[in-house]
């Protein structure tokens, strides 16, 4: 059984994908950072870098967006030709046909304050704005128009012959300009002729809108948004056929109902409205699972376990036997295969879940025979294919290494619900008690010996207080009496656990160390 839980908050939407009641999937979306992808705008350049050969694009979504020449001459040029857009460019464009685009400057292209009509590709992420191309591309349910490319084409997950040949004809018969092209989506395998003409026309008619807003408007202005979430999920959960999609909010529930009507046809999808009073993710034990996506440990049934860590330039995830125990003591070779396999599961549904993107290395429990290696390899591609975004898996290394990369379509689960720590940064570390007793003595010795300060008292936080009570107060105090001064202790809970303070007993004066 198949179903699709969708949880609607002030601030929140969460989309939840169960697979025979567990957790397959997993989308968080805030309000305040709405996806942006395939959002097109009027942007306006800003700011141009000529020596990587890209611009700053200011969207109107916060932070300006990026976009590099490749994605900016060619589809200029088409637009200036065939719809005859005013890009107030400094250059001849038809002169430019017979120029390799490398030798071409950006500058020659853009400049600053000119309007440009581009299409966000990646999400905004930190402090990184949201990355733009001028391939533009509207999707439907079944096809994607191409307005400014003439490639015509059926989706290679549509493995059928019959329905390829179908759709190849179907599309090549549309009649549309030819500098235009389409797309047939692997959800259009098995849909009627007409369905098809109608929803191209209907993306035209989307993009007539477009051209007609682009023209009007004078500043960087959204020009057409990409479906939000709840859409989203209830076409999925038709065009995959799952069994239900329930929802906890009424008003919500009523809008997943009106769009099932329009989309749904004759399936048989179930969209009920949850009314218990026990929360809907707690009933289901999404919410344990959320919980256990965040740790950065992940116990397998077999007793091993996953572990997750971020550096600055990829994820690692660390396959490890833990506690798991076999009755068959021969053969370590295949109990450790049987670990590895599993974590290959657990690893594809754990990258959907945390939505980890970037550069991956998965470091597998060693196996010395070379086809065990593979049936590990094989187990976590055939799990990955299901995943919505493009991976890129390389093989196993003698050590039992493998590196891949996964498309990064938007911020992982952890950066959508944390913030780095005020504290720590983001290292997650402190200094020891210890480490902090060193710096007072030596702090200390400073005060008195090179500020001529003899009264003094010593503010910490109560937990270094309790350390210091216990192992180094005494030693301070000899200390302070030996180079001739007065030193009285007391705590703040306000302060940092590795804070301290000095200040002078006579005026209260903190006294910078």
């Amino acid at each position: 059984m198949q179903e699709i839980l969708l949880n609607i908050e002030s601030k929140e939407t969460r989309y939840a994908h169960l697979k025979n009641g567990r957790l397959y999937d997993l989308i968080v979306e805030r309000k305040q950072e709405r996806q942006l992808t395939g959002n097109i705008y009027k942007g306006r350049v800003t700011n141009i870098l000529h020596n990587i050969q890209s611009a700053f694009i200011d969207i109107d979504e916060g932070e300006n967006g990026f976009i590099h020449i490749s994605d900016i001459i060619e589809n200029t040029k088409k637009f200036e030709q065939v719809y005859d857009m005013d890009f107030d460019l400094d250059y001849d464009i038809r002169a430019m046909d017979d120029q390799p685009q490398q030798n071409q400057d950006i500058e020659q292209v853009l400049k600053p304050d000119q309007f440009v009509l581009v299409q966000v590709v990646k999400e905004p992420i930190g402090t990184k704005g949201a990355r733009l191309t001028s391939n533009i591309s509207i999707a439907g349910r079944y096809l994607v128009l191409l307005p400014n490319s003439p490639h015509r084409g059926v989706s290679r997950k549509i493995e059928d012959r019959s329905a390829r040949e179908r759709l190849k004809k179907l599309i090549r018969a549309f009649e549309m300009p030819q500098d235009m092209g389409l797309i047939c989506r692997t959800a259009s395998a098995s849909v009627s002729s007409e369905a098809l003409i109608s929803e191209a026309n209907e993306l035209l008619k989307i993009w007539h809108g477009v051209m007609d807003t682009f023209h009007k408007s004078n500043k960087p202005t959204l020009l057409y948004a990409e479906s939000d979430l709840i859409k989203r999920a209830v076409i999925t959960a038709v065009d995959k056929k799952f069994d239900r999609l329930l929802v906890d909010d009424y008003e919500t529930y009523q809008t997943c109902k009106t769009l099932y009507g329009r989309y749904g046809a004759e399936q048989s999808l179930r969209i009920d409205y949850y009314r218990d009073k026990v929360a809907m993710f707690e009933r289901f034990n999404v919410e344990r699972e959320i919980e256990r996506t965040l740790g950065r440990k992940v116990w397998l049934a077999s007793g091993g376990y996953l572990f997750f860590d971020r550096t600055e330039a990829m994820y690692t995830i660390d396959v490890n036997s833990g506690r798991s125990t076999s009755n068959n003591r021969v053969d370590v070779e295949e109990s450790l295969v049987r670990i590895n396999l599993e974590a290959a599961e657990e690893i594809a549904r754990q990258l959907r879940l945390r939505n980890i993107g970037g550069l991956i290395i998965c470091d597998f429990i060693d196996m010395r025979m070379r086809k065990n290696q593979r049936r590990v390899l094989e187990r976590l591609k055939e799990c990955m294919k299901d995943d919505s975004a493009k991976c890129t898996i390389l093989g196993m290394s003698e050590f039992g290494l493998v590196e891949m990369t996964r498309q990064r379509n938007r911020g992982s689960l952890i950066q959508t619900i944390f913030t780095p720590c005020p504290y720590c940064h983001g290292s997650g570390l402190v200094k020891s008690h210890e480490s902090i007793s060193i710096e007072i003595e030596r702090a200390l010795k400073k005060i008195i010996n090179c500020h001529q300060q003899f009264a003094l008292r010593l503010t910490t936080h109560p937990e270094l207080s309790h350390y210091l009570n216990a192992i180094d107060k005494q030693y301070l105090l000899k200390l302070a009496e030996e180079l001739n001064a007065h030193l009285e202790f007391s705590t703040s809970d306000d302060m940092h656990i590795n804070d301290f303070h000095f200040f002078s007993s006579t005026n209260n004066k903190r006294l910078e160390v």
